[in-house]
């Protein structure tokens, strides 16, 4: 039976099975032919899997994310961002970076970011002379730091699948988002130092102050968001309404968007959620059988009888996350593995916290690295370019996520030194 949990899928897979239907058919046929067990359980579980209070988050969260990149929340986010920067070399880009981790902050979406922030900002760097390579290359390989920033869909999933606060991995992921940002950003500047690109305009006080007047309600929606998160006023699933209710009104307030529009929206989200859902439940089903199976157990076992160094152990896990971020969706990815790895990194003295940032900032470098990076695809889609100009684009960004991974892999305290104050 493990053999055909470990091979059947793969075989679907290159067959060009979707996901969900891969995990669903696997585990059909195991309780069918190969489990002494009801097969009323296969729905059981599926549902059980989604019955979890957490995962109302998910749905809010899209809803939120699509409403603040269509209602005129990301166009004032970035014509704030734009007026702290003035007329430094690498403007432009640098504010497309510094404008991601804000939305990042508003957004749980990765794909809605590159939407969001990308359609607004590629062309004004194309007309500033920035290439399609490194124009497209930076704006979707920064979108990967709204998996890190909170609020996180993907934190949100690997909560649910090793039993772990998701507050605490929202606080976890602060300072990680913020390394891969800095990292991104020297990127940009040894890019931007010898070239001939324009500047932006120089800086004014008065276009500053307009900017927050304009965008006050913008730029008040992470503060609101994850400060009532974190003083306790409200659970990040309520987080999750309140920002969809909040992130309505200031659209309509801006007459950005109207009621017909909003409800596009929800429709919008209502489909991408049915696509994330069914995932969830299939995948609830395959790691309940690995469960079963004693496969995590026996993972666990054939680590530490191998007495491999707990720094290598590391390194092959985020090796093998990183060639799964290439091929997976960072939702299927976080909830097969996440069951199997789990176990490894407790037994090797990993924090599970950290462990979780780990595995998100993994699959987050997975979401712009080619072949099949989801955001490459967004991003081909937006900016109506051919892979060959955006796969090049990606690499610098690559060599530098995974820079930041290092440091944040063999140094916790990036991750875990926040947990103190909550």
């Amino acid at each position: 039976m493990i053999w055909f949990l470990t091979l059947f899928p793969l075989l679907l897979l290159i067959l060009g099975f979707p996901f969900f239907l891969l995990l669903l058919t696997t585990s059909t046929i195991v309780l069918i032919f190969f489990a002494d067990v009801p097969t009323t359980v296969l729905h059981q579980v599926m549902y059980s899997s989604i019955d979890k209070f957490a995962l109302l988050a998910v749905p809010f969260f899209i809803f939120a994310g699509d409403i603040m990149g269509k209602g005129g929340i990301s166009q004032r986010l970035i014509r704030w961002v734009t007026s702290m920067l003035g007329g430094i070399r690498g403007a432009l880009p640098f504010t497309a970076l510094g404008t991601t981790a804000v939305f990042s902050a508003v957004s749980g979406s990765t794909a809605a970011t590159v939407a969001a922030v990308g359609g607004l900002t590629y062309n004004k760097m194309r007309e500033a002379g920035y290439s399609e390579r490194f124009a497209s290359g930076l704006l979707v390989s920064s979108a990967a730091i709204d998996n890190l920033i909170p609020p996180s869909i993907g934190f949100i999933l690997y909560g649910i699948s090793a039993e772990t606060s998701v507050v605490k991995l929202f606080a976890a992921g602060v300072f990680p988002g913020l390394l891969l940002a800095l990292f991104f950003g020297i990127t940009i500047y040894l890019h931007v130092r010898k070239g001939t690109e324009g500047r932006g305009a120089p800086f004014s006080f008065r276009e500053l102050l307009n900017s927050t007047i304009d965008g006050f309600w913008s730029i008040l929606a992470p503060v609101f968001i994850l400060g009532g998160i974190y003083s306790g006023i409200f659970s990040p699933t309520e987080a999750a309404g309140i920002a969809c209710v909040y992130a309505a009104i200031v659209a309509l307030a801006y007459k950005e968007m109207g009621w017909y529009e909003i409800l596009l929206s929800a429709g919008r989200s209502m489909v991408l959620t049915a696509q994330v859902f069914i995932i969830i439940a299939a995948a609830g089903v395959f790691s309940w059988l690995l469960t079963v199976n004693d496969i995590p157990q026996s993972l666990v076992r054939f680590v530490m009888e191998l007495k491999v160094e707990p720094w290598a152990v590391l390194m092959s896990i985020n090796i093998l996350l990183l060639v799964v971020g290439m091929f997976l969706d960072t939702a299927s990815s976080i909830l097969v593995l996440t069951p199997l790895l789990a176990p490894i990194a407790k037994a090797i003295g990993v924090d599970p916290i950290h462990f979780g940032v780990i595995v998100i900032m993994n699959l987050s470098i997975g979401t712009f690295t080619p072949p099949f990076g989801i955001n490459i695809f967004v991003g081909q889609a937006v900016f109506k370019l051919p892979l060959k100009v955006i796969y090049p684009g990606v690499i610098p960004f690559i060599i530098a996520a995974i820079i930041a991974l290092t440091f944040v892999t063999y140094i916790p305290i990036i991750s875990t030194g926040i947990l103190r104050f909550i």
